[in-house]
């Protein structure tokens, strides 16, 4: 009998120490304020825009078109990673940044085979690749440490596969962030130097996120 009240009192006190954990918001409303901590960072680089030729820029179709689709495949693919956080969620949600990603990669490359340059953009050189990769990097690391910070509040059990779609994400919002700083037209050899900064933080987002993400880590 002393056995069983010492149990009960036992559970008692254990349940008297618990605190109500409070839910996390929905995948959609983490990943609205995600983009808001993007927009943010936007409005701070905005004096270093180039806004005529942005508009310049935007009225091309196949500029106009990659920079809508980088925002989606952002904004799908920050969605995706927090979905993905959830246990018990398919990880067919990963399919969400697909079409978004395949308008901002077509996009992109379309800008390739144009024979003209759109007016009041330049060709960029060794230079100016060189610092367009610097920007998308140094917009990259905020927006992952943000990303993660945020993902680590749930329990993702494929890690690995939710870092990708954050690093994703990053990715695409750093293209993004870009557009109004870039002053130069698509070409082959700046869409391969983006390309390789895109996939490197992509790799990265996954190999170190993952680590971070993953509860069963030391």
């Amino acid at each position: 009998m002393s056995d069983a009240v010492s149990n009960d009192a036992l559970v008692e006190g254990l349940v008297a120490r618990l605190t109500p954990v409070r839910p996390l918001p929905s995948p959609a409303l983490r990943g609205l304020v995600w983009c808001a901590a993007v927009l943010g960072i936007g409005l701070l680089a905005l004096p270093f825009a180039d806004l005529a030729g942005l508009r310049a820029r935007m009225a091309v179709t196949d500029l106009r078109l990659a920079a809508i689709g980088s925002a989606l495949t952002a904004w799908t693919a920050a969605v995706a990673a927090f979905v993905t956080s959830v246990p018990g969620r398919s990880s067919r949600w990963a399919l969400l940044p697909l079409a978004p990603a395949a308008l901002w990669v077509g996009a992109s490359g379309l800008g390739c085979l144009r024979t003209w340059l759109v007016p009041g953009t330049t060709l960029a050189d060794g230079a100016d690749m060189r610092g367009c990769a610097a920007i998308l990097i140094g917009f990259s690391l905020p927006l992952s440490v943000a990303l993660v910070a945020m993902l680590r509040r749930a329990c993702p059990l494929r890690p690995t596969l939710t870092a990708a779609l954050g690093g994703l994400a990053v990715a695409a919002a750093a293209a993004t962030l870009l557009v109004p700083v870039h002053p130069h037209d698509a070409t082959g050899t700046d869409l391969a130097i983006h390309a390789v900064v895109v996939a490197a933080v992509i790799a990265l987002n996954a190999l170190a996120g993952g680590r971070l993400l993953d509860r069963g880590r030391p």
